[in-house]
Order: C-alpha cells, then sequence, then structure tokens
C-alpha cells in the first residue's frame, strides 16, 4: 500500500476526531470571526503547517513480508500444549497461517525461509506489569490519593530504547501502567512493543484501571494509613459505580432521564462490565486479602494480583476460590519466611497452594524489561516448573490480560508474534536470536545483537 501524507484539508476534516497527539484540529482548523492582518495571516498559515507537520502519520505501512520458519522445535503454548520438532511455521499479512512439522506443512512459494534447526520458536512475551512506557515522572504523578483521569496513553514513546532492549529479550506485548503512589493512579495501556507511531502501537486503551494497595500509597505527602486508603479508594469506586449504573438504567429503558457524560467517570465503564481489569499493587497476605474482598467480591472486578510476593501466598485458598483472579509475581521472586527460616520461592509457594493462573513480571523499569524471562528462571531456580514459568510470560499473561485471541500461542489466526531463541528461553543461558511482531522481523540478532 503507497503512503499518503495528510493534507491541510485532511487534517479540517477530522473534525473533533479524536488524535493521539492531542485533540488540536479542532482548535486549528476553526475560523474566527473578523479579518486578520497579513502578518496574522503568516503566522496562521506557518501554525498550521506546522500542525500539519505533526499529525503526518503514514496511512500504512507496507505489507508485511510472507515468513516461513523451519526450526528444531516449536513451543506452541496451544490449548492442547503441542510441542512439535522439526517444525514449519508459516507467516502472510501479519497473522500465523500454518502450524505443523516440516512433513506436514511445505514452504511455498514466494516465502522467505528462516532455516534454524538449532533453534526454538516460541510465542512473544507478555509483560502484565510495565513502567516503562516513557520518563518514570510521566507515571508518577501524585496529585490526588486517586487519579480516575490520567492515563498512560500520553507518556507513550513509540521506539524507545527501552522497546529495543526489550524487543531484544523476546517481549513483543506489555501493559504500560502508570505508578503506584496512588491508590488509584488512572488507566493503563495495552501495546505492542513496535510501530512508528501509537497508533500503531496500541492493541487496546484503556487496557486496565490501575490500583495499588499499600507499600507506596503510604508515603502520599505527609502519609496516609491503611484504613483512610481503603475508605478513600471504595468512596471514588462507588462513584463510578454509581455513573455506569446511572448509564445502564437509561441504555435499559429502566430510566428516562439520561446522565451527563463525564469523561473523568466513563472509562471505567468497561472495568464494572469485566471488559477490562483492575491491575492491583497488592503485596502482602493482609492487602491481598483486601483486594479479594472489596475489589473481587464485593465490586465484582475482574483483578489481577500484581507483585503478590512476601507472604501473600498463604491467601493462595482464597485465591482459589474466587476462581477468577489471575496472578502475576514479582519482580521479588523470593521470601525470607522468619517463622520457618528458611528462602521461599514465591511463584513456586502460590503453584504449591493450588493457583494455576500464575504468571511472573519485571515491574520494568524496577527490573529491565528485557529479563522478563530471567524473573522466570529465578522462579524456577526457587521451586517453580520451567514449562509452566514459560507458559506463565506466555498464554497465562494473554489471559490475564484479555487479549488470548490475539497473542499468547502459535495458533493459526493470531498475530504473528514470535520469539527465535537458541533454547529452551527458561535457560538463563538461551538467546533471543530473532523477534517478530505483528509478522514483522523487529530484532534480528544477526545483523545487531544487543544481548
Amino acid at each position: 500500500m503507497n503512503r499518503r501524507r495528510a493534507s491541510t484539508v485532511d487534517v479540517c476534516r477530522a473534525g473533533s476526531r479524536r488524535h493521539a497527539s492531542g485533540e488540536l484540529a479542532d482548535v486549528f482548523c476553526s475560523t474566527a470571526p473578523g479579518r486578520h492582518a497579513p502578518g496574522e495571516l503568516v503566522a496562521g498559515a506557518w501554525a498550521v503547517s506546522a500542525l500539519v507537520a505533526l499529525l503526518v502519520v503514514p496511512a500504512a505501512a507496507d505489507d508485511p513480508p510472507r515468513l516461513a520458519f523451519r526450526v528444531g522445535k516449536v513451543i506452541t503454548m496451544d490449548a492442547e500444549d503441542r510441542v512439535l520438532n522439526r517444525a514449519v511455521v508459516l507467516v502472510s499479512d501479519g497473522r500465523i497461517e500454518r502450524v505443523g512439522t516440516a512433513e506436514e506443512v511445505p514452504i511455498p512459494e514466494g516465502y522467505q525461509l528462516i532455516d534454524r534447526p538449532d533453534c526454538w520458536l516460541v510465542p512473544g512475551l507478555v509483560e502484565a506489569h510495565n513502567h516503562s512506557a516513557g520518563a518514570s515522572r510521566d507515571l508518577h504523578d501524585y496529585v490526588y490519593l486517586t487519579n480516575p483521569g490520567l492515563r498512560t496513553l500520553e507518556a507513550l514513546e513509540p521506539e524507545s530504547d527501552t522497546n529495543r532492549r526489550a524487543r531484544a529479550g523476546g517481549v513483543t506485548t506489555v501493559l504500560n501502567i502508570s505508578g503506584s503512589g496512588n491508590n488509584l493512579s488512572g488507566f493503563g495501556t495495552l501495546t505492542k512493543l513496535a510501530g512508528k507511531n501509537v497508533n500503531q502501537m496500541v492493541i487496546r486503551w484503556p487496557g486496565c484501571v490501575k490500583i495499588a494497595q499499600a507499600g507506596n500509597p503510604e508515603r502520599y505527602w505527609y502519609g496516609v494509613g491503611r484504613m483512610f486508603m481503603y475508605y478513600n479508594l471504595r468512596q471514588t469506586l462507588q462513584k463510578a459505580l454509581a455513573y455506569h449504573k446511572a448509564w445502564e438504567r437509561y441504555e435499559k429503558g429502566e430510566s428516562p432521564e439520561k446522565p451527563a457524560f463525564d469523561l473523568f467517570w466513563d472509562d471505567f465503564r468497561p472495568v464494572f462490565r469485566r471488559q477490562l481489569i483492575a491491575l492491583v499493587h497488592t503485596q502482602m497476605y493482609q492487602v491481598v486479602m483486601t483486594s479479594l474482598d472489596m475489589l473481587a467480591k464485593k465490586l465484582h472486578l475482574r483483578i489481577v494480583l500484581g507483585h503478590s510476593t512476601f507472604d501473600a501466598y498463604k491467601t493462595a485458598p482464597l485465591v482459589v476460590a474466587q476462581s477468577d483472579v489471575y496472578t502475576s509475581n514479582g519482580p521479588r521472586q523470593i521470601h525470607f519466611d522468619r517463622h520457618q527460616r528458611r528462602i521461599m520461592g514465591n511463584a513456586a509457594r502460590w503453584w504449591q497452594g493450588g493457583v494455576r493462573k500464575l504468571g511472573v513480571n519485571t515491574d520494568a523499569g524496577v527490573i529491565p524489561q528485557e529479563e522478563l524471562t530471567f524473573q522466570a528462571a529465578m522462579a524456577c531456580h526457587y521451586g517453580w516448573l520451567p514449562y509452566e514459568a514459560l507458559r506463565g510470560i506466555t498464554r497465562t499473561s494473554a489471559e490475564m490480560l484479555m487479549i488470548e485471541d490475539r497473542v499468547g500461542s502459535i495458533e493459526v489466526g493470531k498475530d504473528a508474534d514470535l520469539g527465535l531463541w537458541t533454547g529452551d528461553p527458561i535457560d538463563p543461558r538461551s538467546a533471543c536470536e530473532m523477534t517478530v511482531i505483528n509478522g514483522r522481523v523487529e530484532y534480528d540478532a544477526s545483523r545487531e545483537r544487543i544481548f
């Protein structure tokens, strides 16, 4: 497809359409009454030209290439947990076209062959807890103790150094969330780690609502305790729920009065419909219990327990009983139990407690995003299972973010997000040789090795 540059007419026709760079089109394209001096006209024309330059985005990139991977092993992470030796994966139009053994899948003409019989092909890695969308201060706005109006969409930086390094570690999809210095710090954004602009990166916005219950929000201003934090968080969520229910009654015909649209609360509506997750910074036993009781049971939110460290694993029976709660452990992978006087692996303890909806995270940039597999390797060193750890940073993380229909496994029709590794990604001795996102090679160690 040919690229086309936007014209002034294109921008003005956008009207009130929302742009990733802001709602600027209305301001510059409106016609002010009255006559202008010649100097003002020149300045105005320059301003419009500058705006057009800012908003120029290619209509679409060239079509993705057709790729054929012939590799030693494919870890599909599909529902049957298929592991294929001497396998072929075909990619076209940015999606996975065929998966099978080399005997089953011939390589058609016109496909670029990537022949690596010594390598493993695995799904692109999915990070469920990432703060490195932009500079640290962009993601920690300590305005109020709860900040429903904030969103990480404005902080995204396409082609940043952190994204490039993450791709070199096989990471393809991340949930960009704001920090945990507030009890509710706004809405996160689900993105791929490829794209020249924000529109090309975004999978879904909003991608989640970010809640933090303890550990960091206590430092807000002169300090707050858990009693006030829980009270204040409940008040904010109940106001959002009241707004949602008012609209629900109107939409169902139960109330003739149409509520006033309020952008401040409207983003919560898919959260209360359980179409979006609430990712909760929650780490200790008492705090996890509060998350389960307040958010999952009473407000019926679909929650992901972020961190889930220290002695939080003791709540495993409650998490299992709730059944729809996911646990994203990390980046602290060990806990020193003072009663038993021993070091324990957090992920292993969650698993032993019966929790199966389990993954790990880096909390990037606390831990570099490219070290996601290393976090999984540490979890295995302290007692977790390697295959389950790899599932935890692919399929399970995709499920917890509600995007398993697109990523997390190597299946026909899904996005072609792939990692080519020298061996098992959970083995720290293995290296990522190639990362493919949406059918495009976004990292190739044979051209420029980063790690």
